[in-house]
């Protein structure tokens, strides 16, 4: 047990217990006092002690020592304290209490303190100056703060007795006082206002220095300032009168601002002279004392809407003095600056049939004028569109610039056109500009697909024959569709969506052809009802149906038979490319063999002859164009059918319907070598917007007799702008065995736009036949 951690510092520290005895039970109170030991040392509550006493100390002077603690009691704590050996102090001490009680006592303990004794100085001496009188010079521009002289003063004694301050004497004039400053520890002597020498040419300033013992001592020294005279007065500019603000279209030479400008100097340091910063619109001009400054350039509050102008000031001092006034100058607007928009032209793409009131775009202009010059409003300059005037299409409001349809558009009536928007200002005279805005009507699909071939009504369908000897793959008829729409809502699909008998026929779903799929047997129905839809690709979709009646015929007048019309099996795909691309590459090889070959031989034969008709390969003569026009036209009646008179016809080709451009094309039916051919002339390029990739259409000519003469392929462009879709390529309409078949139309010859194309016999009398060209 602990008596200090129980009980502390107590004198008597007893512990109540209870004791139970059980059968019979009874309890007990028991105390049991806790004796002390001598089992802590004393301890003082701090190792070292530091006493500060004066020389001047009497013997018999008492300084306290904190005394020791012992959490023992008794006899136990501290009972004595003994001082090491001194002849210089003693110890004085208090009885103890006694009473406590001691279990055990001895061996008795002990604590030390080490007690240091310093001996404290005395103020006995007065501070003392190295100079009793201090002169110096001190010119009268001397700014603040600057340094005059640095006194020194010492003092023998030590601490407080020691330390000296500096502060002016008591018969320092109070002028003095004003003038001049002394710092009070480092007895720096410094300027503290502003020096005149045509006030005062000298100044005495008395210090003192004080000790900080108990009883101050003091010591006294004189400072003897001479001023010097100097430029010390600076010019100064005083401002008459100002005009301002001025107009940013004031004239050069117009007075601002009147100055005028004084020196307290004389003599040379009172000749001033003014100067302003190079490169503003301003100029000084001098008369006698005062000074006018005055405008010297094109003023543009646009630019600068005011000016801070340092006016500088210099004497001719030595050194110069000078001073600066600042003149705060305004320009006021003037309506010098016409709207300006944010954009050059304004494009807008807005889809058709919109509703009406819809937002087309915000026209945006800032005048860098301010207030009412600044202030702009919008309108729509007269003009007409598809002989409508402007305002029937679209309106512009004008605090905002917000233009809306007026109407609702079309796109396949009007898919562009432009309105002039004029921005004006509500200056005086007001000032404007002018800015054009593209308005593109976006395509929508808003129109379903139309089917041209076959056509059916609501009470009979459309009509097809069929041979019941018609074997698989057989044509049946192909659906003609256009789409009024353009891009891909003109990209129509076809689909089967009713038959008779779902096994028998099927439809391309890009071309629109129907063809049988099996050999029609000899029980099978006289007729068969179909119904075919057309769907264009926008979003959503719509589309267009048609009903057909194919009937089963023994016999099909004036049908020629085509083996084009077959469609081999998937599995001799591979076998039939192979063949494709051997012979395409063989014919190939002699086409090549065959130019080189000709071109060696006209070479040869320039060099004989030397003269040509029109230019060739090596420059070598050879037929005209025009001759070989000439003997086809010459020759083509001997090579037609008797009767039949045919001219040469030059056929205008426009598109139209779900075409987005427009061409045109001549072509003149011409002959010659034996064989049929055609010779075609480009004799005018695109019209129109942007449209597909290529188109083929097929003719035919017939003479007085009516028969068939020959078949005029009319070819077109491929002209594709980046920003609008192609349509898809139509070589993939047609199978690969009519593809083949097409590769047999060669153009052997091309000269700038013509090109006679040999068609090798493939071309007879009353047979139609399709050509692709990509």
């Amino acid at each position: 047990m602990d008596r200090e951690a129980l009980c502390e510092l107590t004198p008597t520290c007893f512990l109540s217990l209870e004791l139970v005895i059980e059968q019979p039970i009874e309890v007990y109170n028991v105390e049991v006092e806790v004796l002390d030991i001598n089992d802590n040392a004393p301890r003082f509550p701090r190792q070292d002690y530091r006493l500060e006493i004066s020389e001047s100390a009497v013997p018999g002077a008492r300084f306290h020592i904190e005394s020791a603690q012992d959490p023992d009691v008794g006899t136990n704590s501290v009972q004595s304290y003994q001082l090491s050996p001194s002849r210089h102090f003693a110890l004085d001490l208090k009885g103890f209490q006694s009473g406590s009680k001691l279990l055990e006592g001895d061996p008795p303990k002990s604590g030390t303190a080490q007690i240091s004794v310093r001996v404290v100085d005395t103020n006995d001496n007065p501070p003392a100056f190295d100079r009793s009188t201090y002169t110096v010079s001190l010119l009268e521009n001397a700014p603040p703060g600057t340094l005059v002289v640095k006194l020194n003063a010492s003092d023998p004694d030590e601490g407080s007795n020691g330390d000296v301050i500096y502060s002016f004497g008591s018969y320092t004039p109070e002028k003095v006082r004003q003038l001049f400053s002394v710092d009070p520890h480092s007895g720096e002597v410094r300027v503290n206002g502003t020096l005149d020498y045509e006030e005062a040419s000298s100044y005495e300033i008395y210090v003192q220095a004080t000790d900080q013992g108990p009883v101050s001592m003091a010591g006294h020294c004189k400072v003897l300032v001479n001023i010097v005279d100097a430029n010390d007065n600076v010019p100064e500019v005083v401002l008459t009168s100002l005009y301002s603000p001025v107009p940013e279209d004031a004239k050069a030479g117009t007075v601002v601002a009147l100055m005028s400008v004084t020196d307290q100097d004389s003599g040379p340091n009172k000749q001033v002279s003014l100067r302003i910063p190079p490169g503003l619109p301003f100029t000084l001009n001098s008369f006698k004392n005062s000074y006018t400054l005055i405008t010297q350039g094109k003023l543009d509050h646009e630019k600068a809407a005011a000016y801070n102008i340092t006016v500088t000031a210099t004497d001719s001092g030595s050194p110069p003095l000078s001073s600066q006034k600042v003149i705060h100058v305004e320009i006021s607007d003037i309506n010098d600056n016409p709207p300006h928009f944010e954009e050059p032209v304004y494009s807008v793409y807005i889809p058709e049939n919109n509703p009406l009131g819809a937002l087309l775009c915000t026209i945006k202009a800032t005048d860098p004028d301010v207030a009412e010059n600044a202030y702009v409003s919008y309108s729509l300059l007269d003009g007409e569109i598809e002989g409508l005037p402007v305002a029937s299409y679209v309106s512009i409001k004008s605090d905002s610039g917000n233009m809306y349809a007026v109407r609702s558009f079309d796109y396949e009536t009007l898919r562009e056109f432009q309105v002039v928007v004029q921005a004006q200002d509500a200056g005086s005279p007001p000032l404007s500009s002018t800015v054009t805005v593209h308005i593109y009507v976006v395509d929508e699909n808003d129109h379903a697909p139309q089917i041209l071939y076959p056509t059916s009504t609501n009470t009979s369908a459309a009509l097809e024959m069929i041979p019941r000897s018609a074997y698989a793959g057989y044509l049946v008829t192909k659906i003609i569709a256009i789409d009024g729409d353009s891009g891909q809502n003109a990209w129509l699909f076809f689909h089967l969506v009713q038959t008779s008998d779902p096994g028998l026929f099927r439809v391309e779903l890009h071309t629109g052809e129907i063809r049988t799929t099996r050999k029609l047997g000899e029980d099978s129905t006289p007729t068969f009802n179909l119904t075919v839809e057309v769907r264009d690709n926008g979003e959503p979709p719509m589309s267009s149906s048609v009903a057909i009646t194919v009937a089963v015929v023994d016999r099909v007048s004036k049908i020629i038979p085509d083996t084009r019309r077959h469609v081999r099996s998937p599995s001799n795909y591979s076998e039939i490319t192979l063949y494709l691309i051997i012979a395409l590459s063989a014919i190939s090889f002699v086409f090549l063999f065959t130019i080189i070959g000709l071109t060696v031989i006209k070479c040869y034969r320039y060099s004989l002859y030397g003269d040509s008709c029109c230019a060739g390969f090596c420059g070598v003569r050879e037929r005209c164009p025009a001759d070989l026009y000439k003997q086809a036209n010459n020759n083509i009646d001997a090579r037609l059918p008797h009767g039949l008179k045919v001219q040469p016809h030059f056929i205008e080709v426009r598109g139209n319907g779900s075409l987005t451009k427009t061409y045109c094309y001549k072509a003149c039916l011409t002959a010659g070598s034996g064989s049929d051919t055609f010779m075609f002339y480009n004799t005018c390029g695109p019209t129109g917007t942007t449209g597909p990739s290529a188109v083929m259409t097929e003719r035919h000519l017939t003479g007085q007799s009516g028969q068939s003469a020959q078949n005029l392929i009319i070819l077109k462009n491929d002209s594709i702008t980046p920003n609008e879709p192609k349509h898809p390529n139509p070589d993939w309409r047609y199978s690969a065995s009519l593809r083949a078949g097409m590769q047999r139309v060669l153009c052997i010859w091309r000269r700038q736009e013509s090109c006679v194309a040999d068609q090798e016999g493939l071309i007879s009398s009353g047979q139609r036949f399709p050509v692709l060209l990509q």
